[in-house]
């Protein structure tokens, strides 16, 4: 990023923090209620076709909002991840083969829920030889062929900053390409084997491969005990290699046994990185404490 894009006032941002927040008793604005009934008719519609999705598998609080919307985000290559981040609810072990059937179902699952946007992620599968990059433009290639009018998104692992394998998934020709930062460099340490440095190189590598024809995006976590300049740092080095999109949100743990929150950020202090990473010049940002990277994933190509 140039001189010409520095950003002034990079004060600590009023916090609410944790050891004053009983566990259970959040702030108000991270009470937010799960509409059981809708859940479990979008639960059952998935079963049936035989898909999954990170709103399930991650247990993200905004899964009864979005599936009441029917709008989903689509797990691929299983639901089992090689490694051990120590704030994400995926399963970890050893994954089971590819299901070769997975981009029929996904174009079912399309069809039935009259979807115009889709978002496919995955496990990281470092077992497989391509990090699972062929079936993921594999699955691209099937729903454009169907449905060449259905936008569609991608958030993927690092692929261990495979120059082929990113290409891989580029040629397939998705609208967005999203890989997570999750936070700042000096909490890497929750992030297993991923690191800031690839993430920030998997970004730069999809922007100069794709060029214009991509959006790529990144998403990051606050509430883990980052100061503003940290955060801030962390947009600038986002726009170093390109990154367009971006989504901002509070952290916030699956149970006890993961990464414990620190803070509890506040929703000014949410609309200020907001305003933050436009001056910085992403094209779009989502930043508010139930912000995640796939939610509401359509408004970012409005």
């Amino acid at each position: 990023m140039s001189d010409t894009n520095t950003v002034t006032n990079t004060s600590k941002p009023k916090r609410i923090r944790e050891k004053n927040n009983p566990l259970g008793r959040k702030p108000m604005w991270l009470r937010k209620p799960i509409a059981f009934s809708k859940k479990s008719k979008m639960d059952m519609l998935l079963k049936d076709i035989g898909l999954n999705t990170v709103c399930q598998e991650a247990s993200c609080p905004n899964i009864s909002e979005c599936f009441a919307q029917k709008e989903a985000t689509f797990f691929i290559l299983g639901t089992i991840c090689t490694r051990s981040c120590t704030f994400c609810d995926v399963d970890r072990g050893k994954p089971k083969p590819i299901d070769a059937s997975e981009a029929d179902k996904l174009l079912q699952g399309a069809k039935a829920l009259g979807l115009k946007h889709i978002v496919l992620t995955s496990p990281t599968r470092d077992d497989l030889s391509d990090y699972g990059a062929s079936h993921y433009a594999n699955v691209v290639k099937h729903l454009k062929t169907n449905l060449p009018n259905l936008n569609i998104e991608l958030l993927i692992p690092d692929f261990r900053a495979d120059k082929n394998c990113l290409q891989m998934v580029i040629e397939a020709q998705p609208n967005i390409i999203g890989h997570n930062i999750e936070t700042i460099q000096a909490r890497g340490d929750i992030r297993g084997e991923a690191n800031y440095e690839r993430s920030l190189q998997v970004l730069k590598t999809l922007k100069e491969l794709g060029k214009d024809n991509i959006k790529t995006k990144s998403a990051m976590m606050v509430g883990l005990g980052e100061s503003e300049s940290e955060v801030i740092q962390t947009l600038k080095d986002l726009r170093k290699v390109k990154c367009d999109l971006l989504c901002i949100g509070q952290y916030l743990a699956p149970s006890g046994k993961y990464e414990r929150v620190l803070e509890y950020i506040t929703p000014q202090q949410f609309k200020r990185y907001e305003l933050l990473a436009y001056e910085l010049g992403f094209l779009y940002v989502k930043s508010e404490p139930y912000a995640r990277s796939s939610y509401l994933a359509s408004e970012y190509l409005d």
